[in-house]
């Protein structure tokens, strides 16, 4: 995947950034030390604390966030006026195990595992910096570009919101960001303008009753039969309720009531996540799911109370920042190393910038060619073709260039 002349713009135009042995190297070892060191959401210090180190050794003045941790970094003389493009990345684990095995850099955090990828993420975005900061001490860069280390993305409604609050934003024209994508090749990437992910959101679910004995349910509220409506129909009732287009899913993820035979329990509990495909039934889903709830649960007499969590909004992807991206891949490996992707039903909160400014979101693919093992996120046993992290680098500093008008 290294390619030791630098590519070229249309029109002509050499466009420099592209990775040197040296750096490839040591962006691969770092990732695998984050990867054997996760942090969960609002607790990454070691992980903030790397990557401060590196980028003030290459001459940068990170900051960290007020929340304690993530960091900002400008790279260039920003005047306070001209637009800047943010690249961001997050960088927390998932409390999940890493049931990996034959490799080097597996998680010892016990129950803690970067297995959505965000160690990839931060890697490329850093990989970024260091090329551009390099750029702009030879007078290459054209515009002044802001690096934006999130925390907590997978704690809901996600870290963006609190970076946002703690000023990443001041100054951003647009902002590009990448995940990774273990159903595409590493080299490629998938590009969709428009909706690229759903809203989620979460959902807590108590029912109560006098409780009783199984010999008698019809003295009381069969509390299990109760959760157990709720936990089928809802969804189904759901489905009925909105247009069948704008994909709003109840998925559950949790269920638990009882403790012997023979007893019908006083109470139960049920979590789950909701999911949308658009921002109208998005803003809708809170009534509509309460009422559905409701119902079910009072045709069994059972009483319920519901905790509907605000999650994240889609991200809906800026069309002309995408075409910065496939510009930018382009211009990198061709527009054969690029692919139309679908719009996924998981959460991103990257959509919170995407309220604020114009953005974009790549699929980065770090399937190994050739593997035929379907394999996923949020699994102990997710990996990445590390070559993946070459490709989000070169990608996040030619649209850098490209967007700053290199000439």
């Amino acid at each position: 995947m290294s390619r030791e002349s630098e590519t070229d713009v249309p029109g002509g135009v050499a466009l420099p950034g592209t990775l040197s042995e040296t750096l490839r190297a040591e962006l691969i070892a770092f990732r695998r030390d984050l990867h054997m060191h996760p942090e969960l959401g609002n607790q990454e210090f070691r992980t903030t604390a790397a990557l401060k180190a590196r980028l003030e050794q290459a001459g940068l003045r990170p900051r960290v966030l007020s929340t304690g941790t993530g960091l900002l970094c400008d790279i260039g003389d920003w005047d306070g006026e001209t637009p800047l493009l943010a690249l961001r990345a997050d960088i927390d684990a998932l409390p999940i195990p890493d049931t990996k095995t034959g490799v080097p850099y597996r998680s010892t955090i016990p129950d803690r595992a970067h297995a959505c990828g965000h160690d990839v993420h931060t890697t490329a975005v850093l990989g970024a910096g260091l090329i551009l900061a390099a750029l702009d001490r030879r007078g290459l860069l054209p515009r002044p570009v802001r690096l934006i280390f999130q925390p907590a993305e997978e704690v809901l409604p996600g870290g963006a919101t609190e970076a946002i609050e703690a000023g990443v934003l001041e100054g951003v024209g647009k902002i590009i960001g990448v995940h990774c994508d273990p159903r595409v090749d590493a080299g490629v990437i998938g590009l969709r303008p428009g909706p690229i992910t759903s809203a989620c959101d979460r959902l807590e679910v108590t029912l109560d009753g006098p409780g009783g004995h199984t010999a008698r349910p019809h003295l009381t509220t069969d509390l299990v039969t109760a959760a157990a409506k709720v936990a089928t129909e809802v969804p189904a009732l759901l489905a009925r309720r909105v247009d069948a287009r704008s994909g709003l899913s109840v998925t559950w993820g949790r269920i638990q009531s009882g403790h012997v035979c023979n007893v019908i329990p006083q109470h139960a509990e049920l979590s789950g996540t909701v999911r949308c495909l658009d921002l109208p039934s998005w803003r809708a889903a809170p009534d509509l799911v309460h009422a559905a709830i409701d119902e079910i649960a009072a045709l069994h007499r059972a009483k319920s109370q519901i905790t509907y969590i605000r999650g994240v909004p889609p991200v809906v992807n800026d069309p002309d920042v995408t075409e910065l991206l496939r510009t930018a891949q382009s211009v990198r490996r061709g527009s054969y190393a690029i692919e139309d992707t679908e719009q996924s039903l998981g959460g991103e909160d990257f959509s919170w910038y995407l309220e604020r400014v114009p953005g974009a979101m790549a699929r980065l693919g770090v399937r190994t060619p050739g593997d035929t093992v379907k394999r996923d996120l949020h699994r102990g046993d997710f990996d990445a073709d590390e070559r993946a992290i070459e490709v989000g680098v070169e990608l996040f500093t030619a649209a850098a260039l490209i967007d700053g008008g290199l000439d």
